[in-house]
């Protein structure tokens, strides 16, 4: 009887370590996106200026802890930002620009500009998002990017090309932040 109860509370004691809290955000061990089960990859907060600005979440079907490994992967995935302060339209926008900008060639850039600016323009007619808002960036093959705010669906991309310039704002050579990178790659 004993061991029963030593299994147990075992087993509870692993299943809660699976959810994992960071800056009081709790972010789910794993996610559902059009019917595919997706892992948490790793999670983190992105920082500037010592101040925190949200959780990002990554989800795969695979682990991988590589940058590369991640972008090779042609199956569903899911970045996910738990906002933590109020930010402006236009300095959200600013940020995802910035960072497509250092990660991505001018080449790649040209090949998906109408796209950035469609984003561009989801992003400010959002007016930008507020504490506890919840940004997702999905990769879906057949569809391809979708975005979704606070679970209400703002639009879509085809192909895989923007959703691979994107993500590379965390896991490019340049990411946004190389400490949230590190966490994202569960590293």
């Amino acid at each position: 009887m004993r061991l029963k109860i030593v299994l147990l509370l075992c087993l509870a004691f692993s299943l809660s370590a699976l959810a994992v809290e960071i800056s009081g955000v709790k972010v789910p061990d794993a996610a559902k996106v059009e019917g595919q089960d997706l892992k948490l990859n790793g999670a983190g907060v992105r920082t500037r200026m010592f101040m925190k600005i949200y959780v990002g979440a990554l989800y795969l079907e695979q682990k991988a802890s590589t940058a590369d490994a991640v972008l090779g992967d042609h199956s569903v995935k899911r970045m996910a930002l738990h906002i933590l302060r109020d930010i402006k339209a236009d300095v959200f926008s600013a940020a995802f620009q910035d960072g497509m900008k250092a990660n991505n060639s001018t080449t790649e850039l040209a090949k998906i500009d109408d796209k950035i600016k469609e984003f561009n323009a989801i992003v400010t007619g959002a007016g930008g998002v507020k504490k506890g808002d919840v940004v997702q960036l999905d990769y879906l093959p057949v569809a391809g990017t979708r975005i979704v705010i606070n679970g209400d669906n703002k639009g879509a991309f085809s192909g895989e090309e923007f959703y691979r310039a994107l993500i590379k704002i965390w896991l490019g050579e340049k990411p946004i932040d190389s400490d949230l990178k590190k966490s994202l790659l569960g590293l």
